[in-house]
């Protein structure tokens, strides 16, 4: 390949994807693309039509030092500063968790109960608020309150706020789990929703590079069975969620029954569960019974 050619926006791609490849990413030639496409502020249709075009020495630096970042294992996500979820472009930092496909099935249960635009909501652990943010879209008279123990992405959830245009019914603000039952003396909620850490402290090593080493840990270990934050969710739910008010939360693989069992000693009435786009059971659906 000639040095004229590896400057031209495909070249740059290719030689971007071999490197990739090399690193055994299997989706090496996507990303490639779509780190292209960042760099250019472009989309992929762009991209087609102007493969023959030289880079600038500017851009093909940022590019370089990005595809390398990616070679590295950091996530595409991270590097380009923006999720997708719910059709919704979110921006993303190493503060926050970075948001998935198996997360929509929380907003989809959350949607099919939620019986009244006029909804208050509270997401417990909101991270880049992609939970609230999404259902705060299609009920445009609900409201709602993220809470996150990382001061940064309270900011990354506000920011979002600001982006779709939804300040004005969501709020943020940083706690615990244990610090959010006060706020059960000047309001309760209509649904609370989470997805809590969940993945047990013997997994993490397990994970793949992408995640182990990039996203936020606190976001990601449940502690020794990966219950921890629920148990300690449960205990304060009866005083955050209003009589006939519902909980939905986020589980890992195998998890529901032992989720059920917590919620119920909690004193709400599990009424079921939910699978996500895999067909594994993802989230449990609970009311507390007045």
């Amino acid at each position: 390949m000639s040095a004229s050619t590896t400057g031209t926006v495909r070249g740059a791609i290719d030689a971007a994807a071999v490197r990739l490849a090399a690193a055994r990413i299997d989706t090496a030639r996507l990303d490639a693309r779509v780190l292209m496409a960042h760099v250019m502020e472009r989309d992929q249709a762009w991209l087609i039509g102007h493969g023959d075009e030289q880079l600038p020495y500017y851009a093909r630096a940022r590019y370089e030092e990005l595809a390398a970042r990616r070679a590295d294992r950091e996530p595409i996500a991270y590097l380009t500063g923006v999720r997708e979820f719910w059709s919704l472009d979110l921006s993303v930092t190493p503060d926050t968790l970075i948001p998935r496909p198996d997360s929509e099935a929380l907003v989809e249960t959350a949607l099919e109960i939620a019986w009244t635009d006029k909804l208050r909501i509270l997401d417990l652990g909101t991270g880049s608020g992609c939970l609230l943010l999404a259902i705060l879209t299609e009920r445009r008279c609900a409201q709602g309150l993220g809470i996150d123990i990382n001061e940064g992405a309270v900011r990354i959830a506000e920011q979002n706020a600001r982006t779709l245009g939804l300040s004005n019914r969501a709020r943020f603000r940083a706690g615990t789990w244990a610090t959010t039952s006060p706020m059960a003396k000047e309001e309760r909620f209509d649904l609370v929703v989470s997805n809590p850490p969940y993945i047990p402290d013997r997994d993490i090593a397990g994970l793949a590079p992408d995640v182990r080493a990039f996203e936020p840990l606190g976001a990601l270990s449940g502690g020794r069975d990966g219950l921890e934050a629920y148990r300690e969710i449960a205990a304060h739910l009866q005083d955050l969620i209003v009589p006939d008010g519902y909980f939905i939360g986020e589980f890992g693989l195998g998890q529901d029954l032992a989720v059920g069992q917590i919620l119920h000693a909690a004193g709400l009435q599990v009424i079921g569960f939910r699978a996500d786009v895999a067909g594994r059971e993802r989230c449990v659906i609970a009311r507390r019974d007045d």
